[in-house]
């Protein structure tokens, strides 16, 4: 059967492409929830396949989560491959869809209307042949990733629990690079409290938040150990009202970043002491936040995912490397922070995500769509 779907798998990219640009044109950032659910109702009409039921999470805080299941996914663990439909850019940012020579621009063609695209065009063979209601799987397409996750993340993880393995279509990269490692993320907002007065007539009755704050930070940025991949970075930091009065109130932004589980837990810890120890008499420390994303840690699971992945990567004439540690977190951290097996990077090639030379390469489809086909009629 499959050397039989392979040639009309790659007749459907033209119908691909044209789904990732109906994507792009429509702005999804991620506050703009009416952009993001118009995308969504693209979605759901192109996913209207017969086998895949359809469940809508919807939200306040941001658009609709949407997941499709076949039928045999409620009998067994179902492999789960996991997109989100929400983007980095405002309204008027950065819009439109254009092709130049071998590459297509727009905002989230690579981040990632593409590899929602892939999918689809997967998913449209395996129906026409009578072939997908059989296989166990569950389409997942969260609408707030790009901020964290926050709200889908509980729907992320009731899916990991019962599933077997899940593929994440984000960017592909460069030479077909395969994602199993990603360090996990985590904010700490560092609310440093103290007592205003004058700063000429009653200076010592004054305590300086800022001050607090700053002997917090040196402390802080001391934890970073780039021999473990953990780092910390003080990114913001504001206070004070006027040059003369002493500052009651100081705020610093931290991003934190971490390859194991052990060690995020360890950072925290090592932050909270920092804030207990540096305050000034008179003054508090207050840490607002934690882990947003436990790290994608590379296991035996997953590279066993990865090895049998790359196989058909190659079958499709893709490259079959393993990805080097990748510094920012995905849904793949998501799903594998409750124990699942996760790959990650399958979308199509391209460059440039969260900027505004954002490209896909729409010559990488019909592999990138091939590689998914062959790994899913490996798993029949």
């Amino acid at each position: 059967m499959l050397q039989d779907l392979i040639p009309q798998l790659h007749a459907l990219v033209p119908d691909m492409l044209r789904l990732t640009r109906e994507l792009v044109e429509v702005n999804s950032y991620t506050q703009n929830i009416a952009g993001v659910n118009q995308v969504g109702a693209q979605l759901k009409a192109a996913f209207a396949l017969p086998e895949l039921s359809l469940t809508e999470h919807a939200s306040e805080r941001c658009g609709a989560h949407l997941v499709w299941s076949t039928p045999a996914s409620a009998a067994q663990p179902p492999l789960l491959l996991i997109g989100h439909h929400d983007t980095v850019f405002p309204p008027g940012h950065f819009e439109g869809y254009r092709e130049e020579h071998d590459r297509a621009y727009g905002p989230g063609c690579l981040d990632m209307k593409g590899g929602l695209a892939i999918i689809w065009g997967v998913m449209k063979v395996l129906s026409q042949a009578g072939a997908l209601g059989s296989l166990p799987l569950s389409i997942v397409c969260v609408a707030d990733e790009e901020t964290g996750s926050a709200d889908s993340q509980v729907h992320l993880e009731a899916l990991a629990r019962r599933a077997h393995a899940a593929l994440v279509f984000e960017a592909g990269r460069r030479g077909d690079a395969i994602i199993t490692a990603r360090r996990g993320v985590g904010g700490l907002r560092v609310i440093a409290e103290g007592r205003a007065a004058h700063a000429g007539a009653a200076h010592k009755e004054g305590r300086n938040a800022i001050r607090s704050l700053a002997r917090f930070v040196e402390l802080a940025e001391a934890q970073t150990d780039y021999a473990r991949g953990t780092t910390v970075n003080v990114g913001t930091i504001r206070g004070g009202t006027t040059p003369n009065t002493v500052p009651e109130q100081a705020q610093a932004e931290v991003d934190l970043r971490f390859e194991n589980v052990a060690d995020a837990q360890a950072l925290l810890q090592a932050l909270r002491a920092a804030a207990a120890s540096c305050a000034l008499p008179d003054t508090r420390l207050r840490l607002v936040g934690g882990i947003k994303r436990l790290p994608l840690e590379r296991t035996a699971a997953s590279r066993a995912l990865y090895e049998a992945y790359a196989e058909c990567q190659r079958l499709a004439g893709l490259g079959t490397e393993e990805h080097p540690l990748v510094g920012g977190g995905s849904d793949a951290n998501t799903v594998s922070g409750v124990g699942l097996p996760a790959i990650d990077g399958l979308g199509p090639r391209g460059s440039g995500f969260h900027t505004t030379h954002e490209y896909i390469e729409p010559s990488s489809f019909g592999p990138k769509a091939e590689a998914l086909l062959r790994f899913l009629c490996s798993e029949r």
